[in-house]
């Protein structure tokens, strides 16, 4: 039970350390669900390419992080808005994985091959709990963790130390674009095939998770891991009490709002 509740778990979870690493920089990266998105389909793309799930996953979060990268220094370059161009690239997401599927496979729809390498989704669980570990250390324990920190919340502070606090953001935005690659593609090698729309909409909830954890490591995690387990409970009680399926697709998202509200509520206390 609890190894399944991890091994669930932890797309929400790389996503979510994702999203508050960016946060932390002072612009949310909005953009996570698009990045799931292209995790998911290039680690089909790269793993059945390479036939190593591994060489699949590198070239996957090289990819994406330098993707992350760029549209944090467009941003710089242009004065766009963050959130805008965050949202657009969800938007390019889409066409970019019809398309390239559509060229490769001839089809917009699920992708199957015997050719796809296997895993076994504990190595996924003690990787999520590595990243968690080696994020708190990161983020509380070293000079480059207090620099992101003070990108956020005092960029002067930086920008007196001859700082760019900008760059922070560039690294946070690739950070947070790998991590939510590296989510979607563990969606892919965990039912074994490439589904357009798997991601299920965990890159907005991973959003959330920031802010249901109290912007801290270990709470985001916890977050991720209640949430899963509060979304399985629903599910199965779909079985019992015939809730509608149109309820049932939005109970993601309806969980994430209320756990949001909660949070919010025992904030102020």
């Amino acid at each position: 039970m609890i190894y399944t509740l991890l091994t669930a778990s932890v797309p929400l979870i790389l996503a979510g350390l994702g999203a508050m690493i960016s946060d932390f920089s002072g612009y949310l990266a909005v953009f996570l669900e698009g990045a799931m998105m292209l995790g998911s389909f290039f680690v089909w793309v790269f793993s059945i390419w390479s036939g190593s799930i591994f060489v699949g996953f590198i070239i996957t979060l090289l990819i994406t992080g330098l993707m992350g990268w760029l549209l944090s220094r467009f941003i710089r370059w242009t004065g766009a808005n963050p959130f805008v161009a965050a949202l657009a690239l969800n938007i390019a997401a889409l066409g970019i994985t019809e398309t390239i599927s559509v060229l490769l496979y001839n089809t917009k729809g699920v992708l199957r091959s015997p050719r796809f390498p296997a895993i076994n989704g504990i190595w996924f669980v003690v990787l999520a709990v590595a990243l968690v570990f080696l994020a708190y250390w990161v983020i509380y324990h070293t000079p480059l963790g207090l620099r992101l920190r003070a990108s956020g919340r005092s960029p002067e502070v930086l920008l007196q130390r001859g700082i760019d606090p900008v760059r922070y953001r560039d690294g946070a935005w690739a950070v947070a674009a790998m991590l939510a690659a590296l989510a979607g593609g563990v969606l892919t090698v965990k039912i074994g095939a490439y589904a357009p729309g798997g991601t299920n909409g965990q890159g907005w909830i991973a959003l959330v998770m920031v802010y249901l954890g109290f912007r801290n490591v270990g709470g985001v995690a916890l977050a991720a891991v209640v949430f899963t387990l509060i979304e399985r409970v629903g599910i199965e009680a779909q079985a019992v009490l015939a809730i509608p399926s149109t309820l049932l697709l939005g109970l993601p998202s309806l969980l994430a709002l209320l756990l949001y509200i909660l949070s919010q509520l025992l904030r102020k206390e």
